[in-house]
């Protein structure tokens, strides 16, 4: 069934104000450790505020086990595990990253993209440093593929999150940018926060994190945002340093829980845009999750270390569409081709046009208390009321 949240005056409302946040970290003070600096002791952290981190079990020799993502690292004392934001001291585990966002920004929630959560609104985005993927197609390598040292971070605790976010007239809280299992426990703080001031949250993920960790995170989620880079194993192994099961694996506890899923495919040219992958993963999508999961096909351009290939062409992406039509999946969009008839959601019922959109820009909505104003049809999603 649609979920609603929301009367369309509060979000007239925040269209006055959705520029206040656009500088949230601007009046910070930003702060770093420099890279060469010598590694910080239990002490030094516990005075910095760092936190514990949460799943990881302690082993033999001060060793420790990460249990947040599907890595599963084996950390020595003093080492970190390969996202490069937890470190093991004293054989105890804990995360530098928690209250010390790299990343402050007031976005559209078209962006995520998240198109069936609250459209035309925004939402406050925070990232960090640190990833648990390598992905050398990275459009944030600079935060992802970095180590908490290397870039400067904005101290800001769980609730002054929250409190930006409302001053900065924002439906939602987002965290996006880097891969957020990362910051697994300030992100949620800061979601079960958010969510008892009544903002939206959304997380945009690679789908890497581990059963248990998701589990406990999914209540205080409206809205899921997972990357499915391709379709095949090898995909994730030479462009990703990752895995494809535990991604699959994550899709199908976020459909089955309340939190509304879209799916996001980056089309790379030579790498996943073969149709059969396509179809395999259409069907898949269908068979296993439902044809009401949303996916976006999204325009890869150059960046990180695949600079040397071109854009992907139109006609990948309309050819990706098409077999997603025949798989029958109901919501078919194309990102990062502004102006494309794919950017809207249509009625799959009675093929209305519901919500115009160019690019991250909503032009109308045509929904009646999350359904199709023409026939009726529920649209599922979180929505505005009138």
């Amino acid at each position: 069934m649609p979920r609603t949240t929301l009367t369309r005056r509060q979000f007239l409302r925040s269209g006055l104000l959705a520029t206040l946040g656009l500088a949230a970290g601007a009046r910070c003070a930003a702060r770093y450790r420099p890279p060469d600096a010598t590694p910080p002791t239990l002490e030094e952290l516990l005075d910095e505020g760092v936190r514990e981190a949460s799943y990881y079990r302690r082993l033999d020799g001060d060793a420790v086990q990460c249990e947040l993502c599907f890595r599963a690292c084996r950390v020595p004392e003093g080492g970190r595990g390969f996202c490069r934001t937890r470190i093991n001291v004293e054989g105890r585990y804990y995360t530098l990253v928690y209250a010390r966002p790299a990343a402050l920004q007031v976005d559209p929630v078209e962006k995520e993209p998240a198109h069936h959560l609250l459209p035309g609104t925004v939402i406050f985005c925070t990232g960090t440093a640190g990833c648990n993927n390598r992905c050398k197609f990275c459009h944030n390598w600079h935060l992802s593929q970095r180590s908490f040292e290397e870039i400067r971070h904005i101290p800001l605790t769980p609730d002054e999150t929250v409190d930006r976010a409302r001053q900065a007239g924002c439906h939602g809280v987002s965290f996006t940018y880097n891969e957020p299992t990362i910051f697994y426990e300030h992100m949620l703080d800061v979601a079960r926060l958010a969510k008892q001031v009544g903002l939206a949250t959304l997380f945009h993920t690679n789908g890497g994190i581990n059963p248990e960790p998701l589990g406990e995170l999914l209540p205080y989620m409206d809205a899921a945002t997972v990357d499915l880079k391709a379709f095949t194993p090898q995909f994730y192994q030479e462009l990703a340093a990752s895995e494809l099961d535990p991604v699959l694996r994550s899709l199908e506890l976020i459909h089955k829980s309340a939190t509304q899923l879209e799916i996001v495919n980056l089309m790379i040219p030579t790498y996943n845009d073969d149709p059969d992958d396509v179809r395999a993963m259409c069907r898949w999508i269908a068979d296993t999750l439902s044809v009401e999961v949303p996916i976006h096909f999204n325009r890869f351009s150059p960046a990180y270390q695949l600079t040397a290939l071109p854009r992907t062409p139109i006609e990948t992406l309309e050819q990706a569409a098409r077999i997603a039509d025949e798989a029958g999946l109901h919501y078919v969009y194309i990102g990062n081709y502004p102006g494309h008839r794919r950017n809207s959601t249509y009625c799959p019922q009675c093929g209305q046009l519901l919500i115009e959109r160019r690019h991250f820009s909503v032009l109308s909505i045509a929904l009646d208390q999350g359904h199709c104003i023409a026939c009726g049809h529920p649209i599922p999603g979180f929505w505005l009321t009138a």
